[in-house]
């Protein structure tokens, strides 16, 4: 389960860590430039090592890790939270978090008096 020597790709890090639901999140994150190790971008098949400082943002927010332990299979959380160190800021609380206004659905496109009381909202002149 563990690779004590060598390297493991980022991408399956990632995900066998548990910062991504799916490997292939965790690939299109790093081929979106949405990871980095040690402060530069990288590629999905980067080699990682003990020690790395690996960042990702997901969901408006930037998780910053740093590797203790390399592993290549997905394991359960208590032991995937083993395997870094977790220095990321913490989340916001959902009073700074703006709220989005939503229609329903199958409301159709605003009317020009929707948009104006929309933006009235908002703050927006």
């Amino acid at each position: 389960m563990t690779a004590d020597e060598g390297s493991v790709r980022v991408d399956s890090w990632i995900w066998s860590v548990r910062l991504a639901k799916t490997r292939s999140q965790a690939a299109t994150a790093a081929r979106g430039g949405h990871v980095k190790v040690n402060g530069e971008r990288v590629k999905a098949a980067h080699a990682l090592r003990v020690g790395d400082e690996v960042r990702v943002r997901q969901a408006g927010r930037e998780r910053i890790v740093i590797v203790k332990r390399l592993i290549k299979k997905r394991v359960g959380a208590p032991v995937a939270a083993e395997c870094y160190q977790d220095n990321s800021p913490p989340a916001p609380s959902p009073v700074e978090v703006p709220v989005v206004a939503r229609r329903e659905r199958g409301a159709g496109r605003p009317t020009k008096r929707d948009r104006r009381e929309l933006d009235r909202l908002r703050g927006v002149n």
